[in-house]
């Protein structure tokens, strides 16, 4: 499976279509949808399941470093986050949205400044997590930071910064999967540590 592949299961899904028009509409600087939208997309087809499987919220990130306080750089959401969630909610109503300013969310991670969305895309927990889908002249286009073989090989394995943050408990790894249920939903899934 390549990144082709994936971006034509996504543009052959009018669900998934929908989602990225309602997001694209938004105009918002730096975009994308990350995390199950693709993930949960590749390991069904991967399974051969012939329906989807449901996925708790739509992640969306983007990346503007001025549509937010120095009071609200700390909080859970600012006041323009939750204004996008509204439009996106009354849009599709049955999803559950998450939408994310990359340029702040450094701080609730104690992480260095980020530079763009990509570049907090790419320290998301593991490597099939880290990919993510936006509309470009209406067509899908895809990033992977770490590329896509753990994806299209079903494998879950942290990334090296959660490696090294985590390696004191490791635990914290396979209670992310647990909670997930990822291997009952998946039970392909080969799990690295």
């Amino acid at each position: 499976m390549t990144d082709k592949d994936i971006l034509k299961l996504i543009n052959d899904d009018p669900w998934m279509m929908n989602i990225l028009l309602a997001v694209d509409g938004l105009n918002l600087p730096d975009w994308w949808i990350g995390a199950g939208f693709v993930r949960s997309k590749v390991w069904d087809h991967l399974h051969n399941y012939s329906e989807q499987t449901p996925i708790p919220d739509i992640d969306v990130i983007y990346f503007d470093k001025k549509d937010f306080s120095a009071r609200e750089a700390d909080l859970e959401s600012t006041k323009k986050e939750d204004e996008y969630q509204e439009i996106l909610t009354k849009k599709i109503p049955e999803i559950s949205w998450s939408v994310t300013n990359q340029a702040r969310i450094h701080k609730l991670h104690n992480r260095k400044h980020y530079k763009n969305s990509l570049e907090a895309l790419s320290e998301w927990s593991e490597t099939a997590t880290c990919i993510g889908v936006k509309l470009d002249n209406g067509k899908p286009v895809l990033a992977s930071p770490h590329g896509i073989g753990d994806l299209v090989n079903l494998r879950v394995r942290q990334i090296p910064e959660y490696k090294t943050k985590y390696a004191h408990d490791p635990d914290l790894f396979y209670n992310r999967i647990t909670e997930k249920k990822w291997l009952t939903k998946w039970p392909n899934l080969e799990i690295i540590n």
